[in-house]
């Protein structure tokens, strides 16, 4: 009787996310331009993906990206949170700081980066070239795109981790900090040794949902350079926005968004691995 309850949720997921996933990996295997009807092709679309030099560069810039993503602000995020669990005075203050980038449209954040700091004319760049200070706009060059919109994200992004590990510091035992401090440890010994250990489950979680959430980054890329300049830019999940409705080739996108999956599905797998390996421990 008691199951009857998650009848509803159930329902909902299988409306909502299973059964466009299913129609997304039955596509996979189909030629189709979204109008006439689809020609089953087999692995066609993922053997012309193997030789596709677009599709590689899009890979290597997601994990370019996860990169930077599992170690900047993860870091930044681990040390403004000891920080405040160790300052405690204005904690609170510092937390709605560091999180209200989170809270806000990353739409409007990309445009305000791109208009406020990147712009040539009315942005910072533009005023540094006035000056005479010419770095050069990091969204215009092929070898500094990706990093560029990263630097948006980061900040858009690692206020949300640094609330999400305060919240997991503060349940570290103080008998354990305190045990710490009278032992003569410093600041970083006291992470190293006590904090990092405490939250070893949310620190797991979090570079798990890091790695999911990187292959699936696509608005910031795409409001900022739509992949450009010269596919430099180019993800994943823009390369197959891009071929469904531009190139028409939806079978091809559906096939991308496969190999985006393939990757989230293995990180859950080792999440959940590790997860029944600690609860065996």
């Amino acid at each position: 009787m008691h199951r009857l309850y998650v009848l509803p949720t159930l329902l909902i997921n299988l409306a909502i996310i299973a059964i466009p996933a299913a129609l997304t990996v039955f596509l996979a295997f189909f030629r189709w331009d979204g109008i006439s009807a689809p020609v089953f092709v087999g692995l066609e679309n993922f053997s012309r993906l193997w030789g596709d030099r677009v599709f590689w560069t899009a890979l290597t810039n997601n994990i370019i990206w996860t990169a930077i993503f599992l170690t900047v602000p993860m870091a930044m995020g681990l040390l403004a949170a000891t920080m405040m669990l160790v300052a405690r005075r204005g904690s609170k203050f510092f937390q709605v700081i560091y999180f209200l980038p989170v809270i806000i449209a990353t739409a409007i954040t990309a445009r305000v980066w791109q208009i406020m700091i990147y712009s040539p004319v009315t942005g910072v760049v533009g005023l540094l070239q006035r000056t005479g200070l010419d770095f050069g706009n990091p969204l215009a060059e092929t070898s500094s795109a990706l990093y560029g919109i990263a630097v948006v994200d980061l900040w858009h992004w690692w206020g949300f981790l640094c609330v999400i590990f305060y919240a997991a510091l503060r349940q570290v035992p103080a008998e354990q900090i305190e045990a710490a401090r009278v032992e003569g440890a410093t600041f970083f010994q006291t992470i190293r040794y006590v904090l990092l250990p405490g939250i070893r489950p949310t620190i797991t979680l979090m570079m798990i949902m890091t790695v999911i959430w990187s292959f699936l980054v696509f608005d910031f890329v795409y409001i900022l350079t739509q992949g450009g300049p010269a596919f430099s830019s180019e993800v994943l999940s823009t390369y197959a926005y891009r071929s469904a409705f531009y190139d028409l080739a939806v079978g091809k996108a559906a096939a991308i968004s496969v190999v985006i999956s393939l990757f989230g599905l293995a990180a859950t797998i080792f999440y959940i691995r590790i997860q029944a390996r600690e609860f065996e421990q």
